[in-house]
């Protein structure tokens, strides 16, 4: 039931003295002010870090040849190699836990290798198959990607980036169907791209050229050589899987020793993925540490305060004994006290720190950046309600035995 003479009492017993009450609650104001923002400050951060890897695929590894280490089959060590067109079959025959794989070829971006009339720019050219969007997906302003018929048939197509567009044509212009010179070789314009991840393999999405594979290693005379081999593993397969075994046919495909792993340069990027996540679940219990340790050393000012509260207060508890009042009752008053206190400056401290977050937000929220949308969850509020009363409860609990074992007639007497 709800007692108004209990609440009025606690009201009045905190406000008595304003100085002492408000100095002791900072404590806890202030432990959960910052507990707040480092809890918001650590989701942007996290928010942040995987916005950067959203949209590429994190059950991906690539390769590249690399000088052998060591020698092997009448090979002397230090040996250059190259990844080839041939190797595409042999590792989709052999590697059955692969989901897809496409072969890349780079081309740098010469002094205005890009040219549409009179305006140029200097650009990445990319060739790659039409699986490569599911490994770096690009969201298409106009037009399309390239697929399979283009790579068949050798077509002298091209996706260009957004900067790339913006640079070419005008504004609102359609380019598709329309014709730019890369490296000096007419293409025809099928899409204009627009990364969506801010990790990108040859250069950014924005600034980059992408012809079909096949059609770049004919046009520029690559031969059949493959610059990098990308891959990704079937759902529910370990990367580290795929990667050993691509490596492994590599290795059997271009005489090298099995055991030379420097031969096969290799990244695996759910193993990148996996560091960042162990980062932020890292950042997050260095978080909760330093905030809960704030918030208990605020807790043992208010427990300290309400020591000497019941040290003045020896003679009214003695007289509330007197007139029959049960431990119970005692504990209840003093543990009522010092959790009002430590709910009413804890509140203030999250609601100033949600708005404090909130205006960061607005304002981070201009344009892209590292820091996004620093806030914090509502299961993380209610978490730290509870934890308040139970500081709260901690906080009183020593104080409350204190004022249970005063004896009415020592406390009567006392002047």
């Amino acid at each position: 039931m709800f007692d108004l003479d209990r609440w009025q009492e606690i009201w009045i017993t905190i406000t008595h003295n304003k100085s002492r009450s408000v100095l002791t609650a900072f404590g806890v104001f202030w432990g959960m002010l910052m507990l707040v923002l480092m809890v918001g400050a650590g989701n942007a951060l996290e928010k942040g870090i995987f916005s950067q890897i959203d949209g590429f695929a994190t059950n991906s590894c690539f390769f590249e040849s690399q000088r052998t280490t060591l020698p092997y089959q009448g090979f002397r060590k230090g040996r250059r190699w190259n990844m080839t067109n041939s190797d595409i079959p042999v590792i989709r025959e052999n590697v059955k836990e692969l989901q897809h794989l496409s072969p890349m070829l780079f081309s740098g971006g010469n002094d205005r290798n890009v040219v549409r009339g009179d305006k140029s720019g200097s650009y990445r050219v990319k060739g790659c198959y039409p699986e490569y969007d599911l490994i770096e997906k690009s969201k298409m302003i106009y037009g399309r990607y390239i697929n399979d018929i283009d790579i068949a048939q050798r077509r002298k197509v091209c996706i260009i980036g957004e900067r790339v567009y913006e640079v070419l044509f005008q504004k609102g212009e359609d380019p598709t169907g329309k014709q730019v010179r890369v490296n000096g070789i007419y293409f025809q314009v099928v899409g204009v791209a627009r990364g969506t991840s801010g990790v990108s393999i040859g250069g950014n999405t924005a600034e980059t050229v992408v012809l079909p594979f096949s059609t770049m290693q004919q046009a520029f005379n690559q031969g059949n050589i493959v610059h990098l081999l990308a891959a990704t593993a079937k759902k529910g397969v370990p990367v580290k899987v795929v990667q050993d075994k691509i490596s492994e046919q590599l290795k059997l495909q271009h005489q090298i020793a099995t055991e030379d792993n420097d031969a096969v340069w290799s990244m695996n990027i759910e193993e990148q993925f996996k560091m960042f996540n162990n980062l932020g679940i890292g950042i997050a219990a260095l978080i909760w540490i330093v905030g809960l340790g704030t918030l208990l050393a605020g807790s043992i000012g208010v427990s300290n305060i309400m020591l000497v509260t019941v040290r003045e207060r020896t003679k009214e508890i003695g007289i509330r004994r007197a007139l029959g009042a049960t431990p119970r009752d005692i504990i209840g008053q003093i543990l009522s006290e010092s959790i009002v206190l430590t709910l009413l400056a804890g509140l203030l401290g999250i609601v100033l720190g949600v708005g404090l977050l909130r205006g960061v937000g607005i304002v981070l929220s201009q344009g892209d950046q590292f820091f996004k949308d620093p806030m914090v969850s509502f299961g993380m509020a209610v978490g730290s309600l509870l934890i308040l009363v139970i500081i709260g409860t901690l906080a009183g609990y020593m104080p409350a035995q204190r004022a249970m074992m005063i004896k009415p007639v020592e406390a009567i007497s006392e002047e």
